[in-house]
C-alpha cells in the first residue's frame, strides 16, 4: 500500500526554505550606499590642497625665475618683517640677488603694516644672517636718465614714504645749483608705512643715468 501523498510534504517545505535562502543571503550582504561627497572637500585648505593660495612671491629657485619670467614680485611684511620660512628659504640662507638689467624691470610691491611699497626695478637684494629667521633689510634701486626725473623720484618718496622734506630739497636745491656734482647722501629716512624707508642717493652729473638705492628695513 502506497504512502499517503502528504507524507511529501516536509520535502517540498524544505525546497521552499531553500530557495529563499539565497535571497537572504544577498540581502544581507548588499554593501551600504555610501554618503554624498563633500563638494567643497577639494577645494579646502583644511581638506588638504596643495592648490597655491598666497599671491606672494618665494625667493626659492622657482620663485625667483617665477619673478624673472613675469617680471613682478610681491613681497609680504605686513607684520613688519620678511621671514625667511614665508618665502620658502632656509633659515641659513643670505636670500638672492634678482638682477634684471638686461632684459627689463620688475614691478615690486610690498605690503607693509601701513600700506604698500612699490617700485620699477631692474634689481632687488636681500640682506641677513646666517642666524637670523627673517631678513634685516630688502634692497631695490631706482633709476633716472635726467636730473629732473631724478628729483622726482625723491619727491615721491617723501610723498608715499614720510621721507624728510627738509632733507631732501636741502639737497635737491644744492644739486641743481651745480648739476654737474657728484654727490653720495642719505635722506633721513621715512617710517609712516611701518618699515623704514631710506633714499640712499647716488648721484654723479657726468653720468647718463642717476641711481637711488632704496632700503627698507623691518619696523623697529
Amino acid at each position: 500500500m502506497s504512502a499517503p501523498r502528504r507524507a511529501a510534504a516536509p520535502g517540498g517545505g524544505a525546497a521552499v526554505v531553500i530557495a529563499l535562502l539565497p535571497i537572504l543571503v544577498l540581502t544581507g550582504c548588499q554593501a551600504p550606499t555610501p554618503a554624498p561627497a563633500d563638494p567643497t572637500a577639494a577645494t579646502s585648505p583644511s581638506a588638504g590642497s596643495t592648490m597655491k593660495t598666497s599671491s606672494f612671491s618665494t625667493l626659492d629657485a622657482a620663485g625667483v625665475e617665477n619673478i624673472r619670467a613675469t617680471r613682478t614680485a610681491r613681497l609680504d611684511m605686513g607684520s613688519g618683517r620678511l621671514e625667511k620660512d614665508a618665502v620658502r628659504v632656509t633659515r641659513d640662507s643670505f636670500g638672492p640677488e634678482i638682477n634684471t638689467r638686461d632684459s627689463g624691470r620688475i614691478s615690486l610691491s610690498i605690503l607693509a603694516p601701513n600700506g604698500e611699497i612699490t617700485a620699477e626695478t631692474d634689481r632687488i637684494r636681500f640682506n641677513t644672517t646666517d642666524t637670523r629667521t627673517d631678513f634685516s633689510e630688502v634692497t631695490y634701486f631706482l633709476t633716472a636718465s635726467s636730473a629732473e626725473e631724478y628729483f622726482e623720484l625723491i619727491r615721491d618718496g617723501v610723498q608715499r614714504y614720510g621721507i624728510s622734506a627738509e632733507s631732501a630739497e636741502e639737497w635737491i636745491s644744492s644739486t641743481q645749483a651745480d648739476p654737474a656734482a657728484r654727490s653720495d647722501f642719505s635722506i633721513t629716512p621715512g617710517t609712516d608705512t611701518g618699515l623704514t624707508v631710506n633714499y640712499d642717493l647716488r648721484y654723479d652729473g657726468s653720468k647718463d643715468t642717476q641711481v637711488i638705492i632704496v632700503h627698507i628695513l623691518p619696523a623697529a
